[in-house]
């Protein structure tokens, strides 16, 4: 009898393990075809002159530049604002806040504010940053119509608030994984809350948090839902620069006012919008093709850092 099950048990395990082979070849399968696709068909464009000058004749040739600088620029804003707030809430929740009533709404809350539609971030930063933040300053200082209207500014601020969730849960799972013995020995020595914090777990965490932070990047550059009503633009060859003049010398700066291209926006609108499929097309490929190529770097760059994070770490045991 004993035989008979465990054989069932066999028959059962092996067709659940071929199954689950069978979908991930299947998904592998069509990965790869679809790369395929877009390498094959975007390579055309993938040169120094696509990616660097701007868009002509109604978006039918010329390049993609001020779109890819538009979509750093926003990246760029949306690290300044997010990876800061979200490390060192994080920290705070899980290093000095009581496990009380609040502090468990607040966690629910921040798990599933990461399960939120793109959407619903585009319309939360078209009501409360350019309607209500944006509105009333422009009341309070007099300023006319400047900071109450889309720009690069709350489109970045708006993306900051999408992966700032994300940010916070990676932060706690990398400090949840430094053991408690760690913190005990430290205490034990005579070191601070603080000390422990900073020369005890962040470093033991880092690799954790550089690569959460980095992963909740790159889906902030690739979203295209959220900046649909915060400054995107289809057509705007001039980049969002201002110079910022002292005495004789003037220094280009990113002016967080204006609006922008930006790359996955300027690939949906291509898609959607276009007069002419057959001819942008092939810009349409080269687009996706770059988009796919900064967001593999920056999933590359934080397997690097993770590495030599964890190799130093090793070092220093």
């Amino acid at each position: 009898m004993l035989d008979i099950t465990k054989k069932t048990k066999d028959i059962q395990g092996f067709i659940f393990i071929n199954v689950i082979r069978a979908l991930f070849f299947i998904l592998a399968l069509l990965l790869i075809l679809l790369l395929g696709k877009i390498v094959i068909e975007g390579a055309s464009k993938f040169n120094i002159e696509f990616i660097f000058s701007s868009p002509t004749n109604n978006m039918t040739s010329g390049g993609i530049g001020p779109a890819i600088f538009g979509t750093l620029a926003v990246t760029f804003i949306m690290i300044i604002f997010a990876v800061p707030l979200g490390v060192f809430s994080a920290i705070y929740l899980n290093e000095y806040a009581k496990d009380t009533f609040w502090t468990r709404i607040i966690r629910t809350a921040v798990n599933n504010l990461a399960g939120v539609p793109s959407i619903v971030f585009g319309l939360f930063g078209l009501g409360f940053f350019i309607l209500f933040v944006g509105r009333g300053l422009d009341n309070v200082l007099k300023t006319g119509l400047l900071f109450g209207q889309p720009c690069l500014l709350w489109a970045s601020a708006t993306l900051a608030v999408l992966v700032l969730p994300v940010v916070i849960v990676s932060t706690l799972e990398a400090l949840n994984s430094v053991p408690k013995s760690h913190r005990d020995a430290s205490y034990g020595l005579g070191a601070t809350k603080w000390q422990t914090i900073k020369y005890v777990v962040l470093p033991q965490a880092r690799p954790g948090i550089l690569t959460g932070t980095i992963l909740a990047i790159s889906r902030g550059a690739g979203e295209t839902a959220p900046i649909l009503f915060l400054g995107a633009a289809f057509f705007l060859p001039t980049l969002p620069v201002t110079d910022i003049c002292i005495g004789d010398y003037c220094i280009p700066m990113i002016n967080p006012m204006q609006q922008f291209m930006y790359l996955a926006y300027h690939i949906f609108i291509l898609a959607t919008q276009s007069s002419d499929p057959s001819k942008t097309m092939p810009i349409q490929y080269g687009s996706t093709l770059i988009l796919i190529t900064l967001t593999f770097l920056l999933n590359i760059t934080a397997i690097i850092f993770r590495y030599r994070f964890r190799k130093l770490l090793g070092k220093t045991k």
